[in-house]
């Protein structure tokens, strides 16, 4: 069953009422109402706020990693690991192919269901989960395969454990190492971005976000909690934090806004995976038509402008 947020019930009920004409056979009134859909979509999702688009990101049936991993690539083979402590299921990474391109493909996964939530700690990984992400990198690099990255993660996961094996360091370590590494890479927020945890895949010569995304320092509860005393106040913060694509690409924090589905990728997987699947592509074959020297230069400009105002 397809789970619908509160500005979701108009396209709810037009759907169920498409359903039900199918059911009857009735051709004439499926067209009238998939043209009255069509107005609902349109007028609703033109108009979301910066909280809708909140809501969309964290929406439980949004695809996450591994289904855009499972749609887009194959002949693949799942890289495990970090060689010092464990594998850690909040990130995945994958060898194989999109299209014709060899990928290495690394990706943060939250998991469905009490059971694989738990597997994958609701997407919150753990310093094993970024120095496996760095082995794949490196491993990319060694063999000159172009990187692909996917950022879905409420943030690094800050248990006792993961202090102890010292989780700031994991990030900053991938903060430098992938600053430096030298092969084609693409990050695309597909979901939730949320502070280091995002960061720590998120150097690259290429940063996208799907237009439903979030990329931001801290959750909104976070935010409303440290600035007001009141978790409840979310949406006031979301609205205050600018998180949302549009604003990333209006503060040239970002690269590109991705032109998922308007309905959203939770109501069209394929045509958002497609989307995700041709950015990728594309900006390959841009990175390809520039020097390695260029690329490495223009990475390292767009790093160090990050957070440049002027008085």
């Amino acid at each position: 069953m397809a789970t619908y947020l509160d500005f979701e019930q108009k396209i709810k009920n037009i759907q169920e009422d498409i359903i039900s004409a199918e059911v009857r056979h009735d051709e004439h009134a499926v067209e009238i109402l998939k043209k009255s859909l069509d107005k609902e979509v349109s007028k609703t999702y033109k108009n979301l706020s910066p909280f809708q688009k909140l809501q969309l990101a964290r929406h439980q049936d949004r695809p996450y990693a591994l289904d855009y991993i499972n749609l887009i690539m194959h002949d693949k083979y799942e890289i495990h690991g970090d060689r010092h402590f464990r594998d850690d299921a909040a990130i995945i990474c994958y060898l194989g192919y999109i299209g014709d391109e060899k990928v290495m493909v690394i990706g943060e996964q939250k998991g469905r269901g009490t059971k694989n939530k738990l597997k994958r700690n609701f997407g919150m990984p753990n310093p094993e989960g970024y120095r496996k992400a760095l082995r794949a990198a490196k491993m990319a690099e060694k063999f000159n395969i172009p990187l692909l990255m996917l950022i879905d993660t409420p943030g690094a996961y800050p248990g006792l454990g993961a202090e102890e094996r010292n989780q700031s360091e994991a990030i900053a370590r991938n903060l430098l190492e992938l600053s430096e590494l030298d092969t084609q890479t693409v990050s695309i927020v597909i979901g939730e971005g949320g502070s280091g945890g995002a960061l720590a895949i998120g150097v690259a010569d290429k940063l996208a976000m799907m237009r439903y995304s979030v990329f931001s320092v801290i959750s909104p509860e976070g935010c409303s909690a440290i600035l007001w005393n009141d978790p409840a106040k979310a949406e006031a913060a979301t609205n205050a934090m600018k998180i949302t694509s549009e604003d990333l690409k209006e503060l040239d924090l970002i690269d590109d806004v991705i032109d998922e589905p308007l309905i959203g990728a939770h109501r069209d997987r394929d045509g958002a995976a497609k989307a995700i699947a041709s950015y990728f592509l594309n900006s390959l074959q841009e990175l390809r038509e520039i020097s390695s020297e260029e690329r490495m230069d223009a990475r390292y400009k767009k790093l160090t402008s990050a957070g440049a105002y002027a008085e």
